[in-house]
């Protein structure tokens, strides 16, 4: 361990920078997993996402004129 305050500090801040690596790859790699268990689901479903279409627009927005 090193005496020196700057060291010690540099040796610490190197160690939380790991650490927070590590964090957000386990992180994504959750994310990761959430995102194909629900994929998953909706295929269950019958959804297919190949032929959806997405909008920002709900259905009860649009009014026939």
């Amino acid at each position: 361990m090193p005496d020196d305050p700057v060291d010690k500090f540099l040796t610490d801040k190197k160690t939380l920078e790991a650490q927070r690596h590590e964090l957000i790859k386990d992180l994504l790699r959750q994310k990761e997993a959430a995102i194909k268990s629900f994929d998953e689901k909706l295929e269950k479903l019958g959804y297919d996402a190949d032929h959806a279409k997405r909008s920002h627009h709900r259905k009860d927005d649009i009014k026939p004129e």
